[in-house]
């Protein structure tokens, strides 16, 4: 009996586990394709798809092309024309080196593969399906090569169930996108899904690339970056901090021409706006590092996302300081575009022109310490004498001294609420769960007042009760805005004006989805353009609030989030964040007893609906020891 149980796996199934790693979805196959035509020497690329990617993936472009061997053996595990020795891992030049992509999608996908050579005058097709291949012939094409990907994981059908709806593949696909046109400027684009061209632009510089991904008025709110040192050349460009987002900053870091995700870098550069921008806002910021292949390791992930860096805390060190000098420069007066021709008009400075006062009428005869019966232009000698005359007060100013009469404690007492807002609750114990109410005849005073113009304190059986002014407001009117949704009665109210956005072909594809769900829970958009968008109508409880802000945070917040009801929260939080009270706003007594009274009324009055702490409490036990201490 043969006891061995160890066997070498056939190339196909082992190409398919190799496919599970390196094709995810359509987005990664055309990000491998893409990068091969990089290295092949393209100029113009190509990528036309069908329904998201399922059905057709094609990148056509005009690099150097592929003799037929070279072409067969493209679809070889291992084969590849980028390295020969494992000492080439340090000297990187090129997107890939793996020889891993081309196998990986021929052994979850059908390949027809058209290719030619410059100096060739007959190309070579080749058919391959479920890494088998079918034939190889012969072709009359142009010059450079034509990969078409049909039927992504036809075969399997468990991998297929997963992908997601087509507008959210697209998503991902357009964002793949953007980092590939973002890192290789001097290459023509064009981007076509369903016949539809979503994409089209020619060589340019980065900040053009910029203008024409994310819109035009996106690169009036960059300023450049530029430093070289010994270890690294960086260059690029930094949002300024007064277009800092909430939602959707775009953030893009590339290594010598390789998109890379670096959390350290990333945070290098936050910590440089932490004093210039809200906490919860993020800056755009699009930069480039330069430095030697031999000091970056790229070999760590399959998707080579992840880069390694031998002088990364040196690097950290120049990064900062960069994006320091950047921000010091532009931070005053902004960022001054010399390529603009918006120029203001300066009027010329003429020193002989008669400038004449302004004419504003004024009565002369009017003294403001004379009774209003008493002023009038007639008595105009009587106005000019400065002696006050001696009169009762009007009866109506009495009015505003009757609290000074009465005794202190009176006034204050008439001036306060007599319940404990957590015995209103159903005395909520925020450590415990609720507790049965004390005896009636206790004592339930507990004037509210503002602390910092940002915190509403009130006292409470248990100590001192401590609530920010702001979250109790966005949990209060996040309840009632899901209950209007959740009920249908979110009417929809038409603006003065519709209001016109740029978003990028991404967040686009996303807000073309939630489009029915929207519309259904009171917003009504229009689609100008392929990334413009007008909103003429807004949910009523949005008067007032910017509608372009909600739909970006709504953008930001739902992701792929493809119903309605996955939608509301996310709406509805977003809507409470932009008609909830501020930090640092004054409330009057009536207002914050309002609010206390209505956050104990909420499920869940102790936290926002994104987990943050809305109040707490400074316990009599602790305020004993703090003073016998």
């Amino acid at each position: 009996m043969n006891s061995d149980v160890i066997r070498l796996l056939p190339d196909s199934v082992a190409n398919q586990i190799a496919a599970g790693e390196v094709i995810q979805r359509p987005a990664s196959v055309i990000k491998e394709l893409v990068e091969n035509a990089v290295d092949a020497g393209a100029t113009e690329i190509s990528i036309i798809l069908k329904d998201a990617g399922r059905t057709l993936i094609q990148v056509v472009d005009n690099g150097c092309g592929m003799s037929p061997t070279d072409a067969r053996m493209a679809f070889e595990r291992h084969a590849t024309s980028k390295i020969s020795a494992a000492a080439d891992l340090y000297s990187l030049h090129t997107m890939g080196f793996r020889g891993e992509a081309l196998p990986s999608i021929a052994a979850v996908a059908q390949i027809d593969l058209r290719t030619m050579r410059k100096d060739e005058t007959v190309g070579t097709r080749l058919l391959i399906s479920e890494s088998k291949f079918e034939s190889q012939e012969p072709a009359s094409c142009v010059p450079g090569t034509n990969l078409m990907v049909k039927n992504l994981f036809f075969h399997m059908p468990a991998r297929r169930k997963f992908l997601k709806k087509d507008s959210v593949e697209l998503s991902h696909i357009l964002r793949e996108f953007e980092r590939l046109a973002l890192v290789n400027t001097g290459i023509g684009f064009t981007l076509i899904h369903n016949d539809v061209t979503l994409h089209q632009f020619g060589p340019g510089t980065l900040k053009q690339r910029i203008g024409a991904l994310f819109g035009k008025n996106l690169e009036s709110q960059l300023a450049a970056i530029n430093t070289e040192t010994s270890l690294v050349k960086i260059d690029g460009f930094v949002g300024m901090p007064r277009f800092a987002k909430k939602r959707g900053a775009q953030q893009f870091l590339f290594v010598n021409g390789r998109n890379m995700r670096h959390p350290f870098f990333h945070k290098a550069i936050v910590k440089c706006y932490e004093q210039l921008i809200a906490p919860d806002s993020q800056p755009s910021y699009f930069i480039n590092f330069e430095v030697d292949p031999s000091t970056i390791d790229v070999n760590i992930h399959p998707q080579k996302h992840e880069i390694k860096f031998e002088h990364e805390q040196a690097i950290w060190q120049i990064l900062e300081a960069a994006v320091r000098e950047t921000l010091g420069k532009t931070q005053a007066a902004g960022a001054l575009d010399f390529d603009s021709d918006e120029m203001p008009e300066i009027p010329l400075f003429d020193p002989s022109a008669d400038t004449k006062a302004p004419d504003e009428g004024f009565d002369e005869a009017y003294n403001p310490f004379r009774p209003a019966a008493d002023n009038g232009p007639a008595s105009s000698a009587a106005a000019r004498s400065w002696q006050p005359a001696v009169k009762r007060l009007p009866h109506d100013w009495d009015k505003l001294y009757d609290n000074f009469a009465g005794r202190r404690d009176d006034a204050y007492v008439a001036g306060t609420q007599t319940f404990d807002p957590v015995e209103a609750a159903g005395t909520l114990d925020l450590d415990n769960g609720p507790q049965s109410r004390q005896a009636d005849g206790e004592n339930l005073a507990s004037p509210c007042f503002q602390l910092q113009g940002s915190y509403i304190v009130s006292s409470s059986h248990r100590g001192i009760l401590v609530i920010s002014q702001r979250r109790a407001h966005i949990r209060i009117l996040y309840e009632r805005y899901m209950a209007s949704m959740r009920s249908d009665t979110m009417a929809s109210q038409s603006l003065l004006f519709a209001e016109d956005f740029e978003i990028s072909a991404s967040q686009s594809a996303m807000l073309e989805t939630m489009l029915p769900h929207l519309q259904s829970l009171g917003f009504r958009l229009e689609r100008i353009s392929s990334t413009n968008w007008s909103i003429p109508a807004v949910p009523a409880p949005l008067a007032g609030v910017s509608p372009v802000e909600v739909i970006l945070d709504l953008l930001g917040d739902a992701g792929a989030a493809s119903g309605i009801e996955a939608l509301q929260s996310p709406l509805a939080l977003s809507m409470a964040r932009h008609s909830a009270v501020s930090n640092g706003q004054t409330l009057s007594a009536g207002e914050m007893e309002n609010i206390v009274a209505d956050l104990f009324r909420c499920s869940e009055p102790s936290f926002t609906p994104d987990g943050l702490t809305v109040m707490t409490v400074i316990d009599n036990d602790e305020l004993s020891e703090r003073f016998n201490g």
